[in-house]
């Protein structure tokens, strides 16, 4: 019996998240976003800016990438091979490996969302054996590209960020920032009061250099009915599942390993497992003020105070 054709096509196709669906915002909120959307900082106040910055600004990728590009002689400016430390404006001819390149000025805010990732998901944007990435599930962009922000391995569920700003990625990610990685984890086994001091105060040996808690809670877990137990804990390293070596080095098996909060944002409470939220203007002036790329001082936030 053969199988239709349109039916061949569509299991063929990866399914996207589904968006988080919230009520509509007050007008209060709803006015300062449709501002915040039309504000534009006239280019002459932004003035020449370093290229590796203005290429990550423009969803080419990291900064980190840019400038792996810029030294390895792939980026032209106005014909000449460019270096790093070169600035550019509007005006200059930027070519990436030789195809040229529509440069985006930080003169607005950009776009982020949030991803409640599931397991079993790959944080890359091809996979060799055909499994589903989550540059599979998230919704395309027009003249601009996601970057993640961070990654997590394929048994890590959770949050994950994605924004138009290599700028903004670089915030996160950079180890002189130290942005908290909050984590719940279940673990089959218990650490001690000495151990969970010792992961605070001192740290522990890894393979690739000393790890340490910024902050360790075990939740409340009936200790008299399961081996297993839940802990919060926060790290402020992005190192390769360094969360699950922490417990390794103790005897404690992993089972369970979720995202909760990156920075300044937390995994809203509504954002179920597959599901993506875009921040709106307002939120998303809150993130950069809290990365501290803004230049208004106003009010700190711990958390984002989600509209729902």
């Amino acid at each position: 019996m053969s199988t239709p054709k349109n039916k061949i096509k569509n299991s063929s196709k990866k399914n996207k998240a589904k968006k988080m669906v919230l009520r509509k915002p007050n007008k209060t909120i709803q006015n300062k976003s449709a501002r915040l959307k039309e504000v534009r900082i006239p280019e002459e106040r932004i003035g020449p800016q370093r290229l590796q910055k203005i290429l990550a600004a423009s969803g080419l990728g990291s900064r980190r990438d840019m400038e792996n590009l810029i030294e390895a002689g792939k980026v032209e400016v106005n014909g000449k091979k460019a270096k790093l430390g070169d600035k550019v404006t509007s005006s200059d001819e930027v070519k990436v490996n030789n195809h040229a390149v529509k440069l985006i000025f930080p003169n607005r805010l950009p776009r982020i969302i949030l991803y409640h990732k599931q397991e079993g998901e790959i944080v890359s944007r091809e996979d060799p054996q055909g499994r589903t990435t989550v540059f599979d599930r998230i919704p395309a962009i027009k003249n601009y590209k996601w970057i993640s922000i961070g990654r997590l391995d394929m048994n890590t569920s959770g949050l994950l960020i994605f924004t138009t700003s290599g700028e903004l990625v670089n915030r996160f990610s950079h180890p002189r920032y130290s942005i908290d990685r909050e984590y719940a984890v279940r673990v089959n086994g218990q650490l001690t009061k000495e151990q969970m001091d010792e992961l605070v105060t001192e740290g522990i040996m890894l393979e690739d250099g000393i790890a340490k808690a910024a902050k360790i809670s075990e939740r409340f877990t009936d200790k008299e009915n399961s081996k297993n137990f839940w802990y919060d804990i926060v790290v402020q390293e992005g190192r390769n599942r360094e969360v699950r070596r922490i417990f390794e080095y103790y005897n404690l098996s992993v089972s369970r390993l979720i995202r909760t909060r990156f920075g300044p944002i937390a995994i809203p409470p509504r954002l179920k497992s597959g599901q993506y939220y875009e921040l709106n203007e307002l939120e998303a002036e809150y993130v950069l003020k809290e990365m501290g790329m803004l230049e208004e001082t106003q009010r700190r936030f711990k958390q984002i105070y989600w509209i729902f």
